[in-house]
């Protein structure tokens, strides 16, 4: 794993959104900029490309030394590898095909690595988040186990994930690995994931079940009305969130199953994970007929008690057979579930950023 916190090269980089663009530039992990703003023109691509352009240059303007290479983020579909862009929902003028990635690699004269947000968030956290976190405590308390695989998901207006691998991350053979949003859900198996798991759907439960109009209203707003916080209704509120946490609680214990790591939560939504995190244990605790949801057993990171018990060893010594010698066993596999300390942004821009000193080793 490469020590980014000692690395002084410079990487500049982009949070790319529906209607403004950010631009900064990390060092050792840091930011050494004031980031810079600008709208992102996603219906003229004319125009978008002359701001990603003068986005960078305006950053490299404020640097004392020369940057090494570009790492971001962009939503929707893409040959990341390739640096081409597809079509998206929300920049349009993209339709048809980009060659971000060469234009930027052409004008500048550096290197440029472009992933999705969920992979870059999921990376982030492997390297510099839960991950290490996790590792560093079991090692505090004496286990010997050691995690290497983590599954990173995002939560808000779409449902993203990221997979990582021993260090590596896994974007797949056409760059679509862990698009968890495309994924069927038995909370509602004629729609996918994304539609029981995002903004949109805490919004229509909630219309649904109050019978009020919700187009004044966000999630942060249904939030505050299951807390007791705003009017509304209250219980409308805790079934959306409940809902949702079924949902998510579905796909995770889907993604357990077929991958077995770490998983780590992010995204606006998180800040009601005390109304979705119950629907989401039941989930992952549920059973089929005869056979438990899971062969892991889930532990709440963020909970004491729970975060107390899956630190703790089960492993104990079993005989070798036919010989003298011993062997450790621990017959309870398990998997942490924690949501992120770091937040989507820092976890994407530091991905984006290790991403490219590790792809410019190799």
């Amino acid at each position: 794993m490469h020590t980014y916190k000692n690395d002084k090269r410079t990487v500049l980089t982009l949070d790319a959104g529906g209607t403004n663009f950010v631009y900064s530039a990390i060092q050792a992990g840091e930011e050494i900029v004031e980031s810079i703003t600008k709208p992102s023109y996603g219906d003229d691509l004319d125009k978008c490309l002359q701001n990603i352009i003068l986005g960078f240059e305006l950053v490299i303007s404020q640097l004392k030394v020369k940057p090494v290479a570009i790492s971001f983020a962009f939503p929707g579909p893409a040959d990341y590898p390739n640096g081409i862009i597809g079509d998206l929902g929300n920049l349009p003028a993209f339709k048809g095909g980009v060659a971000l990635g060469p234009m930027l690699e052409e004008y500048f004269h550096l290197p440029v690595f472009i992933n999705n947000d969920g992979n870059l968030f999921a990376y982030g956290e492997a390297i510099a988040g839960i991950l290490p976190e996790i590792n560093e405590e079991l090692t505090r308390v004496g286990s010997k186990k050691q995690y290497k695989n983590l599954i990173g998901l995002t939560l808000g207006t779409g449902f993203g994930a990221g997979l990582v691998f021993n260090n590596l991350l896994l974007v797949g053979d056409n760059s679509l690995g862990g698009e968890i949003w495309l994924t069927s859900n038995r909370v509602n198996s004629k729609v996918n994931s994304e539609e029981i798991v995002s903004t949109r759907s805490i919004l229509a439960t909630y219309a649904a079940h109050s019978n009020e109009l919700t187009n004044d209203l966000m999630p942060v707003d249904i939030y505050k009305i299951a807390k007791g916080e705003k009017h509304g209704n209250r219980e409308a509120a805790k079934i959306a969130f409940e809902h949702f946490g079924r949902g998510l609680g579905d796909a995770v214990a889907n993604l357990i199953t077929l991958f077995d790591g770490i998983v780590v939560i992010g995204g606006g939504i998180t800040g009601a994970q005390e109304f979705y995190m119950p629907a989401l244990f039941a989930e992952l605790q549920n059973k089929f007929e005869n056979t438990n949801r899971l062969v892991q057993q889930v532990f709440n990171y963020s909970d004491v008690d729970s975060k107390i018990e899956f630190l703790k060893s089960d492993a104990k010594t079993i005989s070798i057979p036919y010989s003298k010698k011993t062997a450790e066993y621990d017959s309870k596999p398990r998997i942490a579930l924690a949501h992120s300390k770091l937040g989507a942004s820092r976890a994407i821009q530091l991905g984006a950023y290790v991403f490219a000193l590790n792809n410019l080793e190799k």
